[in-house]
């Protein structure tokens, strides 16, 4: 496949993983956020190989393993750590996009740390939102224009969830 070919076949993919992305950010339930979070990363891991982001498909599939553990409460304090040490050793190792491949990496980290200890549901949408930034930037460099577009759509989703929620709190 030529390179045009995949940046469209990967925008393609991303725009379906984004859909879950969206259902993610619109829940007021952390369990079925996550739910919704591991099938996005597991789609955008699939779209990450037409990107030729190999940092991309291994932290995305990290993510939806993480994901997957927070779903069924087994994301212990050892298994953080492990998510860690993996994301930051297997993605520094793939990583053949220089800085931008390093992106991805640290929004792992973030959002692994924000799943161990963010129980409330206003903390867990807030680390969604900081980590859609980080991805925003990361999508933009390498082409993916559809998750460039979800990401930004569900930040503002994202966002208006999270005022939505903070004022029916103080009602």
């Amino acid at each position: 496949m030529d390179l045009a070919w995949n940046i469209l076949v990967g925008n393609g993919i991303s725009f379906f993983a984004g859909i879950f992305l969206i259902i993610s950010y619109c829940v007021n339930d952390p369990k079925k956020a996550y739910k919704h979070q591991f099938l996005n990363a597991f789609i955008l891991a699939i779209s990450s190989v037409f990107f030729f982001s190999w940092t991309g498909v291994v932290t995305m599939f990290i993510a939806a393993s993480r994901n997957a553990m927070v779903y069924y409460d087994r994301l212990t304090r050892n298994w953080t750590i492990f998510f860690l040490i993996v994301t930051v050793v297997l993605g520094v190792y793939v990583n053949n996009l220089g800085w931008v491949g390093l992106l991805p990496v640290f929004a792992i980290i973030e959002i692994t740390l924000c799943n161990y200890f963010l129980k409330e549901i206003k903390s867990i949408k807030t680390g969604f939102i900081v980590n859609s930034v980080i991805y925003i930037v990361y999508f933009l460099a390498i082409l993916d224009f559809a998750s460039v577009a979800m990401e930004s759509l569900t930040a503002l989703i994202g966002i208006v969830s999270l005022i939505r929620l903070i004022r029916s709190n103080k009602s």
